[in-house]
């Protein structure tokens, strides 16, 4: 039997990028900065070392310092959840405790990657890590990085699992198998959208909690979600239908992130937009689009209507 919920996360979720100075090392000024843009920005919570935070790229004493500059920075204003999955379960508890040693309020999971699809085995994953842990589990469910799907039956089973409490849901089409998993579990497993943001507004609509996502203008989507929240229906489409050129331009696979932190560089939240290679790089071509979208989109009258 699951046991009740121990938290309440709901909002906007603030995926952070990892900045990086100019030798590519962590910039620590620029990790606080971000912290105080995204706060400034009115998030409802903050999600580091996930895979917009070139996670991958990060060594094992680089995911500790991160999660202590953001734990520490934060001070408890809003929560903190850590991304913790590893490729085995040893791995993924050792990774899960640190957070907890740092302060994570809560921690995000995706499922590794298997030789051959395994239910069982994804299974006895979480429940492992949901023996050993006293914060929430949130699972990332997003199969095009990890490459593992997980269907709206296992993620009722998943459910079952003491402090497995919510889902990142990244699998396309992520409202139609939102309304299916609401059917099969109601509330026991809240859901957040991510997906850059692509279907904030259907995904608020079919019943997620939030939405968390790394989208460069943070202030578009908390104003959506409290609209919403209002019952502002109409005045929340409108938003998001106004915003949706330069969300779509930023959530393009492969080069995403790179504009993404060309953003937020120009915004002034980080002083590089600089990624660890092997890494996409802006053509010029792509830097005068995204003075075109800012530009056509109005997203500064958007930020004051």
């Amino acid at each position: 039997m699951h046991a009740e919920m121990t938290s309440d996360f709901r909002g906007i979720y603030a995926i952070l990028a990892t900045p990086f100075d100019e030798h590519r090392e962590i910039d620590e000024d620029s990790l606080k900065s971000l912290v105080d843009f995204e706060l400034g920005a009115g998030v409802h919570g903050i999600t580091i070392l996930g895979i917009l935070g070139e996670v991958f790229r990060l060594s094992d004493a680089e995911r500790r310092l991160v999660t202590r500059i953001v734990v520490e920075h934060v001070h408890g204003r809003v929560p903190v959840i850590s991304g913790t999955g590893g490729s085995g379960t040893d791995l993924a508890i050792m990774y899960s405790k640190e957070a907890v040693e740092l302060g994570a309020d809560a921690v995000m999971i995706a499922p590794p990657r298997l030789a051959k699809p395994n239910d069982d085995a994804i299974y006895a994953y979480y429940r492992e890590l949901g023996r050993e842990l006293n914060i929430p589990i949130v699972v990332q469910d997003e199969p095009v990085t990890y490459g593992v799907h997980l269907s709206p039956a296992l993620l009722a089973r998943l459910a079952e699992i003491d402090r497995v409490e919510y889902i990142k849901l990244e699998d396309p089409p992520t409202t139609m198998k939102m309304s299916q998993m609401r059917k099969l579990i109601g509330e026991r497993l809240r859901v957040f959208g991510g997906l850059g943001g692509l279907y904030a507004y259907e995904e608020l609509s079919r019943g997620a909690c939030g939405i968390m996502t790394g989208f460069s203008y943070p202030e578009v989507l908390v104003k959506l979600y409290q609209e919403f929240v209002d019952r502002n229906t109409h005045s929340a489409r409108e938003l998001f239908y106004r915003a949706l050129p330069i969300i779509r331009y930023e959530a393009q696979p492969v080069v995403g992130l790179a504009i993404r932190k060309e953003i937020l560089r120009r915004r002034g939240a980080i002083k590089y937009s600089r990624m660890r290679d092997p890494a996409a790089k802006l053509d010029p071509e792509s830097l005068k689009e995204i003075d075109e979208i800012i530009e056509g989109t109005d997203i500064a009258e958007l930020l004051t209507a």
